[in-house]
């Protein structure tokens, strides 16, 4: 997120009330941009039908989750870190050149996926999420071992109430937000969602919990910090340049997403479960009708989608090289 610089210091002396009166002006001027910036982030959020924008917070690099949120999971929240103090592999702040993409990575093929019954109750879609993490754990985590970068597992958090995350606060009428490590999931949005484009099928969940575990790939290589800073290098994440690096960043999740997949549909997942995935995440993306292009068109999204899906390798995901009508 871009950083405001650090105001000058100001000597005191005989301007103290025209300084006051400063400070009014500039609160009822603060209060005017909070409300725009608030309702410029909710238009996006409907404006990519169901992608969240992941939030980058740099100066936070340990970060403990499970606290602000509904959880099933049992016993004390998991502290997750990705301090360059720490022994081992490291993640690369790199984007277009990072290890990520070398030959050969990709998700792994696995034995199957024992994934229950679809209950669309916030406790049902915990506990079908809660299933497949696993899996998509066990498929990607050998790609990091061969890239030499550091892997952990993602958490899962449901939502069902106001929370405030190191990434900011969010509700649960909103999409998932993918946050330091952290996947944090709206199920009421989710099961509200109804339409031709997107059923309540668990193709839906498996498809968009595929999406936010790409920006987990995206986190543990060190795409995530580079794509932040660079945004921030072009002054911000709105500005045409800092929206075309968030397209390519939100293109690769998908993109990831795909590959995600791939390995599922050897038999582990029924194979409509795998289409409706692919088609949900080909449905989503800026509209037309939205004023921000952060995610890419939705034909850029299901054309990346089942590019990931067809070719499953990380390099055949590389939207940091892609021209620019690819991730527009």
């Amino acid at each position: 997120m871009p950083y405001p610089p650090a105001p000058r210091r100001k000597d005191k002396g005989p301007v103290v009330a025209l300084v006051m009166i400063g400070i009014v002006v500039l609160a009822i001027a603060t209060v005017g941009v909070v409300a725009a910036t608030r309702d410029s982030n909710q238009a996006g959020d409907s404006g990519y039908s169901g992608y969240s924008s992941y939030t980058y917070s740099p100066e936070a690099t340990t970060t403990t989750t499970g606290e602000t949120a509904t959880s099933s999971r049992s016993g004390s929240p998991r502290t997750t870190s990705t301090s360059t103090s720490q022994a081992g592999p490291k993640a690369v702040i790199a984007l277009g050149d990072n290890p990520i993409h070398a030959e050969g990575l990709g998700a792994f093929d696995i034995d199957g996926c024992a994934l229950p019954g679809m209950d669309y109750s916030a406790p049902g879609q915990d506990q079908f999420l809660r299933a497949a993490l696993p899996c998509i754990e066990a498929m990607w985590k050998p790609s990091f071992a061969k890239a030499n970068l550091p892997y952990q597992p993602a958490e899962l958090v449901m939502v069902t109430s106001q929370i405030t995350t190191t990434c900011g606060s969010m509700g649960p009428d909103r999409t998932a937000l993918y946050c330091d490590g952290t996947i944090y999931w709206t199920p009421a949005h989710y099961a509200n969602e109804q339409g031709s484009a997107n059923p309540n099928h668990p193709g839906k969940y498996l498809g968009q919990l595929a999406h936010e575990y790409g920006h987990h790939v995206q986190w543990l290589s060190g795409i995530l910090r580079a794509s932040s800073q660079a945004q921030y290098e072009k002054g911000g994440w709105d500005t045409p340049e800092g929206l075309d690096l968030n397209r390519r960043k939100e293109l690769q999740a998908t993109c990831f997403g795909g590959m995600t997949l791939a390995p599922l549909s050897h038999g582990a997942v029924p194979g409509d479960v795998i289409q409706v995935a692919l088609t949900d995440a080909g449905n989503r993306g800026d509209y037309p009708i939205y004023p921000t292009r952060d995610h890419g068109a939705p034909e850029r999204n299901a054309a990346w989608v089942n590019h990931g899906f067809r070719n499953n390798e990380t390099s055949a995901c590389n939207t940091w090289v892609a021209s620019a009508a690819e991730v527009s």
